[in-house]
């Protein structure tokens, strides 16, 4: 079984989109774990964007990424540049180590429309993403 890390600064938003779409694609071959150099919590847009798309990911927790420095990573994928650039030393030196900054929706101001928007179309590129991840490494 192979595990998979995704890294982000707060685990609020697109790291736990992330997980939930690798939760979903792997189906079983991975464990999938996200986490922040930070924690802030759920964002409740990303909790509302995935279950439009059927996946629950309200029961997720925002870790931090020193709760699993005994974990031994295949993969760790770094989803915004800031974590990329700011991550602690992850202690799996075999990792495959990726990276891919998706804008944050969390950061669009304006009407309900437009957030929903901007979500939508984060949402829509980390499934991409995670598809090709999976097609690819797995």
């Amino acid at each position: 079984m192979k595990n998979i890390l995704v890294l982000c600064t707060g685990n609020s938003c697109r790291s736990q989109m992330a997980h939930g779409y690798l939760n979903l694609i792997t189906n079983g071959k991975a464990s999938v774990y996200s986490a922040g150099i930070e924690t802030h919590g759920l964002n409740p847009g990303a909790v509302a964007i995935m279950k439009e798309d059927g996946i629950d990911i309200s029961n997720h927790t925002s870790n931090h990424v020193d709760e699993y420095t005994a974990i031994d990573f295949d993969y760790i994928i770094t989803v915004c540049d800031h974590a990329n650039e700011n991550c602690p030393f992850i202690p799996s030196k075999n990792a495959l180590r990726l990276h891919h900054n998706f804008y944050d929706p969390s950061k669009v101001i304006g009407t309900d429309e437009e957030k929903h928007a901007a979500f939508f179309k984060a949402r829509n590129e980390i499934k991409a993403y995670c598809e090709n991840f999976a097609n690819t490494y797995l």
